[in-house]
């Protein structure tokens, strides 16, 4: 009889459901309310204006065109040095004939048999001429000699192969040249190989230790 009444009663029915909803853990009630947050309406994205997309549009052609005018640059100067210094490895490679006329003749003129020989003055006038002549096309395509001697050494376009005692020559001139250098317009075509001068230093170390000891001789 009792369950009957408690099933006609509506009441009793809104009782129970008040308990089960106090039942529930509060896992469940967090979980309830986060979906209750996700369902709140989002801020809308603001579309951009006319006048703003106008000014997107014009920044990115502005760029395009920019980026255009540099690559047409340089183009142009890989042009011009293609034209200009195309021949580089070319003319660096002549330099050999010069250094094998060089070589030559000193060969020649560190022969005893030929000294003092008229077939000895001949042949170096030639070689002279011959050498004369090469430097000359090589300037007509501007590729000229460095000048060296009693120059001051220049990393920029020499070498110091070595170091020479000299007192009458300031430190770092060049009194001696071992393989001449060339450029071609305003690049290095080959470096200088030079001697250049130093103090003396072993006589000035003696003098000092002769006055020290003026009794040791």
């Amino acid at each position: 009889m009792e369950k009957e009444e408690n099933q006609n009663n509506p009441a009793s029915d809104q009782k129970q459901d008040v308990l089960k909803e106090a039942e529930k853990p509060e896992e469940n009630l967090a979980e309830e309310n986060n979906q209750e947050s996700d369902q709140e309406p989002k801020e809308e994205v603001k579309e951009p204006t006319p006048e703003e997309k106008i000014a997107e549009l014009e920044d990115k052609v502005a760029r395009t065109f920019a980026e255009m005018e540099n690559q047409r640059r340089r183009f142009e100067k890989e042009k011009d040095d293609a034209f200009e210094y195309g021949g580089y490895s070319f003319a660096k490679e002549a330099l050999n004939l010069i250094d094998n006329l060089d070589r030559s003749k000193h060969v020649l003129e560190s022969d005893d048999k030929l000294k003092e020989t008229e077939a000895l003055k001949k042949t170096l006038e030639h070689l002279d001429i011959i050498k004369k002549d090469l430097i000359s096309i090589f300037e007509k395509n501007n590729i000229k000699p460095i000048d060296s001697l009693n120059k001051k050494l220049d990393p920029n376009f020499h070498q110091a192969m070595m170091e020479v005692e000299d007192d009458t020559k300031e430190p770092g001139t060049i009194i001696q040249e071992i393989q001449k250098g060339f450029t071609i317009k305003d690049r290095l075509l080959r470096p200088s190989l030079v001697g250049v001068s130093k103090k003396v230093t072993i006589k000035e170390e003696k003098t000092e230790k002769n006055q020290g000891n003026p009794e040791k001789k």
